[in-house]
């Protein structure tokens, strides 16, 4: 009867392996997935399938009686756990963008587990002893430049996560980074689980100065709440930003802004204490690994190279930004109080709404006047075409590829021969199952197998811009279009990747230059040659006008002293937590203090910027949002190239794209950067383009 049983069971188990569709290539065009196939068990299985299997991989390369070579022991790790990676390539973007609450606690358990398999290889000691012994031993003469950056990331990532530690310390470690996982997860679901619970009612007599398309969309809201003639607000980036900027209610953006501000600092999704515990237990690892500070550890291996490079960089833009920023806070208060009739305090709710009307006085200039020019289907030609334009890019959409919601829609990219680039997923709407913001992701990276075969990329770019109603499509802001053009540059560095290995390939990259691509993108958005080419009246046809174009161009630079340094107070911030050397008992007093070299305005009580923070506590932003402005430096330095040359110039395009997109994080980002621009970047180009200096 036992024999019996163990068989019936062996039974069972391959007729549920060969119902998880994650147990083979996915079958959908291009290898894509079929999501309607998948079910959150699926997931959950595969997952734990994956790391087993991964695990079995791993031991393998560890107890291989053979010398340790390049390719059977760092080549052989880059290669093993696809099984795993297929499905949290599905699992975790999925959790993101298409949520339920079933997958979120998945995920919990998903995550501890993933902690342990990983800590378990970094401290697997015959695997490290194999890793170090070609990583000593080998003649970097016959490697190739990807090869030899393989080898030197392997051989950090080992050496910087505890594979040097011993005894207690290794145990410690590995509770210290369950701890973590698990911490950080919850950080991230406590934020999107509290933003899905705001339901802000209010009535006609509180739309003052609020857009049609606000309107109209709170009045859907409400309707489809069963009460029709109300009007329903959430907290939605799209929704609250244009609360803020256009509400003539003092007194309601002040509400907005302090439940926006206050969220994830109290009640059932407090994250106060997890982002606390969070920063102490990165503290901590650091500790073990020898480094005085988590951001001392991290910043070793990224462009900037050191805490004290960092904040050279944040203190260099903060003095050169302070002085005009006084002066346009100096200028917005007097034209708040001629708006009034009397002097104005400015709060922080109070700059987007009195910042928008100066703008429009001095230049004549309110996006909401822009949006019809903007409708998304013209909006997404004019991104694709700029990828057209410089690299030869084809966007052609596939009925056939299955996508994970219906507002998704996916295309083949085609390279300017007519060769398949990837595929593009574009995901645009917000809704109560996808996390705010907006990111480039992929469902499975651009690889070079042992057999020589180029796997290319599924990406996908998920956003929250402003829904479409019953009456007009989705018209977006500039700033939604700057958004799109940033997401679509991260997108292009995914697609167009051609390089080896999982871990060098597309944005894994250095994190101080993985925004270059993003942020190049967008000084398009101020270009007229540009505009003119997709910018058009969604009912007429009309190209925008030059004259809007114009004051377009104009406002670019409004405001940019404040911008500025409200990423600074991000980077700050980020900073703060990670250069701690103690646990910190009082959060909010640490926020202020952490700020105060870059504060714009005085600190609000019962809002926080750290509980809602994501990029620094669950995003994998940590002692690294500084990169933003890092970034912009290399933009800047980059796109100066290109107004040298002609914005579409095909040989600085050509140049861009093979020294740049292409290469991923196989070489020096340095070295890549002065290949394709001949020198050093220079904070100049930077500070020019914002008016800072002449």
């Amino acid at each position: 009867m036992r024999k019996v049983l163990i068989s019936l069971f062996a039974i069972f188990a391959i007729m549920a392996k060969a119902q998880n569709p994650f147990y083979s290539e996915f079958t959908g065009p291009h290898a894509t997935p079929l999501f309607s196939q998948i079910t959150n068990q699926n997931m959950a299985e595969a997952i734990d399938y994956g790391i087993e299997k991964a695990r079995a991989e791993v031991d393998a390369i560890a107890n291989n009686p053979a010398e340790a070579t390049f390719a059977n022991t760092v080549e052989a790790l880059d290669r093993c756990g696809q099984d795993l990676s297929r499905v949290l390539g599905i699992f975790f973007n999925l959790l993101s963008a298409n949520a339920d609450n079933e997958m979120m606690e998945i995920s919990i358990g998903a995550s501890a587990k993933l902690s342990d398999y990983s800590t378990s290889i970094i401290l697997n000691e015959a695997l490290w002893q194999r890793v170090k012994h070609v990583y000593e031993t080998v003649d970097r003469a016959t490697l190739t430049p990807e090869q030899q950056t393989l080898l030197q990331l392997c051989y950090e990532q080992f050496a910087d996560n505890g594979a040097t530690l011993e005894g207690a310390d290794r145990e410690k470690y590995r509770q210290l980074n369950a701890e973590l996982s698990e911490l950080t997860t919850r950080f991230g679901q406590n934020v999107l689980k509290e933003l899905s619970t705001y339901k802000i009612w209010l009535t006609a007599n509180d739309l003052e100065g609020l857009p049609e398309s606000s309107v109209t969309a709170a009045a859907e809201g409400a309707a489809a709440e069963g009460r029709a003639g109300d009007y329903l607000f959430t907290l939605d980036q799209p929704v609250y930003s244009a609360f803020l900027k256009y509400s003539a209610r003092r007194d309601l953006r002040e509400r907005f802004y302090r439940l926006y501000c206050g969220r994830n600092t109290a009640g059932e999704f407090n994250n106060v204490e997890i982002m606390a515990r969070i920063a102490e237990v990165r503290r901590q690892i650091a500790n073990l690994l020898g480094y005085d500070t988590y951001a001392a550890s991290s910043l070793r291996h990224t462009m900037a190279g050191s805490v004290e490079n960092v904040y050279n960089l944040l203190n260099q833009l903060a003095t050169a930004y302070r002085e005009p920023l006084n002066a346009e806070l100096a200028e917005l208060s007097q034209f708040a109080a001629e708006c009034e009739g009397h002097s104005v305090d400015i709060q922080p709710w109070d700059y987007s709404y009195y910042a928008n009307k100066l703008k429009a006085a001095k230049y004549s200039f309110d996006e909401e006047a822009l949006r019809p020019y903007f409708e998304l289907s013209n909006v997404v030609k004019g991104v694709f075409g700029l990828a057209t334009r410089l690299y030869g890019l084809q966007f052609v959409p596939n009925d056939n590829i299955e996508v994970y919601h219906p507002d998704v829609k996916a295309y083949d990219v085609l390279d300017a021969d007519g060769s398949f680039v990837g595929v593009l997923y574009t995901d645009f709407f917000p809704r109560a199952s996808k996390r705010p913001g907006a990111w480039m992701t992929n469902f499975a990276e651009q690889t070079i197998d042992a057999q020589g075969i180029d796997h290319r990329p599924l990406v996908s770019i998920v956003m929250n811009f402003t829904k479409p109603t019953a009456e007009t499509p989705s018209l977006l802001t500039p700033y939604e279009v700057e958004t799109f053009l940033h997401e679509f540059g991260h997108a292009l560095h995914g697609l167009l990747s051609h390089c080896t290995y999982t871990y060098t390939s597309g944005t894994n990259v250095r994190r101080d230059f993985v925004e270059l691509p993003s942020q190049f993108n967008e000084n398009y958005m101020t270009e007229r040659e540009y505009l003119d080419g997709f910018a058009r009246h969604y009912i007429t046809g009309e190209a925008i006008p030059q004259e809007l174009v114009d004051r377009l161009i104009a406002s670019q630079r409004y405001g940019a002293a404040y911008a500025c340094m409200r990423q600074l107070n991000f980077g700050f911030l980020d900073m703060a937590w990670h250069t701690i050397t103690g646990p910190v008992a009082d959060a909010a007093a640490f926020e202020v203090q952490a700020i105060k070299p870059v504060e714009i305005f005085p600190a609000v009580e019962g809002t926080m910027i750290s509980p809602a923070f994501s990029h620094i506590f669950s995003g994998g932003y940590a002692a690294g949002y500084y990169s933003y402005k890092w970034a912009e430096v290399l933009d800047a330095d980059a796109f100066a190239l290109f107004k040298q040359n002609g914005i579409f110039d095909p040989a600085t395009a050509q140049s861009f794209r093979k020294n740049v997109l292409e290469r991923g994080g196989s070489e020096d980002p340095a070295l890549l950067y002065r290949r394709f621009r001949g020198q050093d970047p220079t904070i100049d180009a930077l500070l020019e383009r914002d008016g800072v200096k002449k």
